[in-house]
């Protein structure tokens, strides 16, 4: 593919956004055309993101009304940061003036509100009714590496700890290798809590510290359940709590439950690294995974070790990419027709 894709961004001054626009601003074939913030517009993008300031010199945020003024190309990709319960219903007024623009235009959304098949179940997760149910039927929601194919027009991409768990638990489910009762412990990193501060996210509190939070009841738990039924046929009993950890980004998640059969962590690793076997960005790696191999990057690492009935799963990933804006890049890539490695192959850093 010759020219590049233009591409949109909503939400702006997130964190995740800040990483849709690194990975946009450096891909070889899309081309940012606009990054709409309701609170930022006129201001420049470098103001919010100091770090960016090379690639995007005196590029500014602007309103979403300009961004929709700015569908001029037969077809656009759209990602969407805007907050949970908000970012729905953004997107059904620029789809609307994609459609009455004649653009194609195709959206991943990594806010919470495309996660779930009906609003219902939404609604009883999130407390707020959903702001375009009507739109849930062109939006899938799973992980690039457990499904062929393009799946539908848009995609609600995963929760970043939605993310790490479904590495570990879909190919435990759909191999039949555990019981559906699942226990997860997951520590997340304190980007994970966005950009606005709050008593638990505060550096004080977060530093030389480590807490559980949401035990038992964290929204992302549902959100899993849901996904694993429809790609396994299995909907787990699922014990996830979740921790705040001292550290800025990444995910160490968890997972144990009980095998059907007893086996060797060598033999589970084979059949974890067959089952991701061709999957670019998940890999089963020999001994303990860790969050500074994947911080700053788009790669997943899984480790196991089993002992008689018991297996444990532990995944390590970057909560802000690999488990938002680089999902994102990844799921858009193959929507579009792209190699699904395009702009994200990096590495980790190893010492951010």
């Amino acid at each position: 593919m010759s020219e590049r894709i233009p591409a949109l961004i909503v939400g702006g001054t997130g964190y995740v956004a800040g990483e849709l626009l690194r990975l946009v601003a450096g891909h070889p074939q899309l081309e940012l055309h606009g990054v709409s913030s309701e609170t930022a517009a006129g201001t420049a993008i470098s103001a919010a993101f100091p770090h960016l300031a090379p690639l995007l010199k005196a590029e500014g945020f602007i309103t979403q009304a300009d961004l929709a003024a700015r569908m001029t190309s037969p077809r656009m990709a759209l990602f969407a940061a805007a907050p949970h319960a908000v970012s729905a219903g953004v997107i059904a007024t620029l789809l609307q003036a994609a459609e009455a623009r004649q653009c194609r235009l195709t959206v991943v959304d990594v806010s919470s509100d495309f996660r779930f098949r009906n609003a219902v179940d939404f609604q009883a997760v999130y407390k707020t009714p959903h702001g375009a149910p009507e739109l849930l039927p062109l939006f899938s929601c799973a992980l690039p590496e457990h499904v062929s194919g393009i799946p539908g027009p848009h995609i609600g991409h995963p929760g970043c700890f939605a993310t790490s768990m479904l590495a570990g638990a879909v190919p435990l489910l759909k191999l039949g290798i555990c019981e559906p009762r699942i226990y997860a412990t997951g520590i997340t990193g304190s980007t994970g809590a966005g950009r606005t501060p709050t008593p638990t996210t505060h550096h004080p509190e977060r530093h030389s510290n480590l807490f559980a939070y949401n035990p038992l009841r964290h929204r992302h738990a549902p959100e899993v359940v849901q996904i694993c039924a429809q790609l396994t046929g299995v909907a787990p009993e699922l014990n996830f709590v979740p921790h705040s950890g001292p550290f800025a980004r990444g995910i160490h998640m968890t997972l144990q439950a009980r095998l059907k059969a007893p086996q060797t962590s060598d033999e589970l690793r084979d059949r974890l690294a067959a089952f991701y076997a061709g999957c670019e960005f998940v890999q089963v790696v020999d001994g303990m995974p860790r969050i500074k191999d994947v911080a700053g990057s788009n790669y997943c690492h899984i480790g196991v070790e089993c002992s008689g009935h018991s297996v444990a799963v532990m995944v390590t990933l970057d909560n802000l990419i690999k488990g938002a804006a680089g999902g994102a890049v990844q799921w858009m890539n193959r929507l579009l027709g792209l190699p699904e490695k395009t702009g994200l192959d990096a590495p980790a850093p190893g010492w951010i």
